[in-house]
């Protein structure tokens, strides 16, 4: 699977449990690290912790395991490395004060394929 379309799949798995402000950055072009950012945000620490769980579930029946996931306890900003794609799954007033979209400008947004 290529990874703009895990990066969608991410998207639209973060939809099934009502993300907000989902976006996809392709960050091909503005760093080596990764390839897509998908960056959403829920109105409760449950809800992040829910989006999460379903994106590393979902992508997991498809054969696609993280390498690492940071923050699920705190349920502020989830951090999950898929190694060519890092989704972040924010709540409300903690993407507003990590503003990623900002510092991360450069990279061209992606439409969500659903």
């Amino acid at each position: 699977m290529q990874s703009l379309e895990i990066a969608q799949k991410a998207a639209f798995f973060a939809s099934e449990k009502k993300a907000e402000r989902t976006m996809i950055l392709d960050l091909q072009k503005v760093t080596s690290f990764t390839d897509y950012f998908v960056i959403c945000e829920a109105p409760s620490e449950r809800q992040v912790q829910s989006i999460a769980s379903n994106i590393k579930e979902e992508l997991g029946k498809q054969g696609v395991r993280p390498l690492s996931i940071e923050g699920f306890e705190q349920g502020s900003w989830i951090l999950c490395d898929f190694g060519d794609i890092v989704v972040h799954v924010f709540l409300d007033s903690a993407r507003q004060n990590y503003n990623l979209e900002h510092f991360w400008r450069e990279a061209e947004q992606v439409s969500c394929d659903f």
